[in-house]
């Protein structure tokens, strides 16, 4: 793996993207989303989708110009239009407005109809958690996972994003509806490795922790069992219906024509009720309570979701972002 300068990648990224036609300030913005997913160790959804992003601005399903519409309003709820423009910048606008209402009204929602794949969702968590929001939003996708007790993939992985601020760190869940996301199990078939326990099934029907086999038959086990699967629809339904956009079995198998998503943006200030050191307070003995729990193993410990991710992030500020050789090479030809 190659070790490379943040701000070598982010101009490497953003002089692409102002060759395909982006304007300086939303090239240098897209650009940063990118590196900021692989310098906080999220590598599927950094970097690493580079390329197919690229693909989907040149067979036409993101317009590189286009910005979001908002179409209606109702105090704190609006509804967008994404305009099929970049799913990073949409979602990053969704948020803000979502957190702009939430200032307004101490709670926000925004409904953006179609937009395109938001790349590492997580990132509009950390947004609202570092403003002092409790964030949480979520996506559909394109039909990637079967639903429990069928072999046929018609619902989504649908990524569902929970941010709780904290002065001391974040709070952020980040999770698909899959046991693994595609993008987890790419990165453990290309590593080599075994997933920790089973995650799909292979095309014979069988369990299996080997993450090519999962990805060959199109059969990730979806999170929870059952659990998963009914989360999975309830979100596609709830965004669909809030945004009057496309549902999941309405969308394209082909990821690099997976366009017109439906997502939902939701903001809430803890401190627009009072009491902000008591909700700091609560955070703090929460996190601590999961400190104290006596590991499984000998030299683990208990953590918090995203708690690994501030420590990744200096490390690779400081000795550089990790970059597959490849991937490197085939941003530098474009």
């Amino acid at each position: 793996m190659l070790r490379i300068p943040f701000d070598e990648v982010l101009a490497q990224l953003a002089s692409i993207l102002r060759k395909l036609g982006f304007s300086a300030d939303r090239a240098e913005a897209c650009a940063r989303l990118f590196a900021e997913a692989t310098c906080d160790g999220v590598y599927s959804h950094g970097i690493n989708r580079f390329s197919r992003f690229v693909a989907t601005i040149r067979n036409g399903s993101v317009l590189v110009d286009a910005e979001p519409r908002r179409l209606a309003a109702h105090g704190a709820l609006e509804r967008w239009d994404g305009r099929r423009g970049p799913g990073n910048l949409n979602a990053l606008a969704g948020m803000d407005r979502a957190l702009a209402l939430s200032r307004e009204h101490g709670i926000g929602c925004v409904a953006l109809a179609n937009t395109n794949h938001w790349m590492r969702g997580g990132a509009y968590g950390w947004r609202a958690a570092e403003a002092g929001f409790i964030g949480i939003c979520w996506t559909n996708t394109m039909p990637n996972l079967p639903p429990w007790g069928s072999a046929e993939r018609v619902i989504g992985n649908n990524p569902l994003v929970i941010a709780v601020p904290r002065a001391a760190g974040p709070v952020v869940l980040d999770m698909a509806m899959s046991q693994f996301s595609y993008g987890a199990l790419e990165g453990y078939r290309k590593r080599g490795e075994l997933l920790p326990v089973e995650g799909g099934f292979d095309a014979l029907g069988n369990l299996t922790r080997d993450p090519a086999s999962i990805e060959a038959s199109w059969r990730p086990l979806p999170a929870g069992y059952w659990k998963g699967s009914g989360l999975s629809i309830v979100l596609d339904m709830i965004a669909a219906m809030m945004t009057l956009g496309r549902a999941t079995h309405q969308l394209s198998h082909d990821p690099e024509f997976e366009c017109g998503l439906s997502q939902m943006f939701l903001a809430m200030e803890p401190a627009a009720l009072g009491g902000e050191p008591r909700t700091e307070e609560i955070a703090g003995s929460i996190v601590a309570s999961l400190h104290s729990a006596k590991p499984a193993r000998t030299g683990t410990r208990v953590r918090y979701p995203g708690e690994e991710t501030l420590r990744i992030r200096a490390e690779n500020r400081e000795l550089g972002l990790l970059v597959d050789p490849a991937v490197w090479a085939a941003i530098q030809s474009m």
